[in-house]
């Protein structure tokens, strides 16, 4: 039994744990910054400064639709007073340091798809899309992607703002509080894992059951 255990424990750490802790190339959400100033560039617009403590509270907005994608829609959305109230608390992001949000890409389906494809065919729909985008008055953006209720519907969000790069949306500490499942861009997290982004419950427990095997077997 004794042996078994220590067999169990690296098992399910070799599972469950991410490829890298320090490659945030595996990170949907940065993925999707590197999409946007990308396409900024090559409309000669200038390149945003991917910030952590917007992308954090680009998380939480999307917690705020409780995983209803019809929410989206009528251009409903959490109240400006929530940012100061809830959003920046729950990341660690100092109040005062808060800044005017120039522009917001959202949207939601009920499949995954990689961040260039989310980027070109879901969130830049139309002109105001493209406005959105191009807008010459952003400074900054932050991203954040995740599942619901361990799968399905699966939320994008993009926050643009106008505020000083220096200055704006700074992390007490200079790190954002745990805020998983989910994955929001510019902290440097290979966030891939199931875990982070809640694409479903059903994986983890059969992790745990290859594991399990895997112990009982050696």
């Amino acid at each position: 039994m004794a042996i078994s255990a220590w067999i169990l424990a690296p098992c399910l750490l070799l599972f469950f744990s991410p490829a890298s802790g320090t490659d945030s190339t595996n990170n949907p959400a940065d993925q999707l910054v590197a999409a946007i100033n990308s396409n900024r560039t090559a409309h000669k617009s200038t390149k945003l400064f991917d910030n952590p403590g917007l992308g954090c509270i680009a998380l939480q907005y999307i917690k705020a639709y409780q995983g209803q994608c019809d929410a989206l829609g009528d251009n409903k959305k959490p109240p400006d007073s929530s940012f100061a109230d809830t959003l920046a608390p729950n990341c660690g992001v100092e109040a005062q340091t808060l800044a005017p949000i120039s522009g917001r890409l959202l949207a939601c389906q009920s499949k995954y798809v990689s961040p260039d494809q989310a980027f070109s065919d879901i969130l830049i729909r139309n002109a105001e899309s493209l406005q959105i985008l191009y807008n010459k008055n952003h400074t900054q953006v932050g991203a954040a992607v995740t599942g619901t209720d361990g799968g399905a519907p699966y939320f994008w969000c993009v926050l643009f703002s106008s505020g000083k790069t220096n200055s704006t949306f700074v992390l007490e500490g200079g790190v954002a509080k745990t805020v998983h499942p989910g994955c929001f861009s510019g902290n440097n997290d290979d966030c891939s894992g199931a875990a982070r982004l809640g694409i479903g419950l059903w994986k983890m427990v059969a992790g745990v059951l290859i594991a399990m095997a895997c112990a009982v077997g050696l």
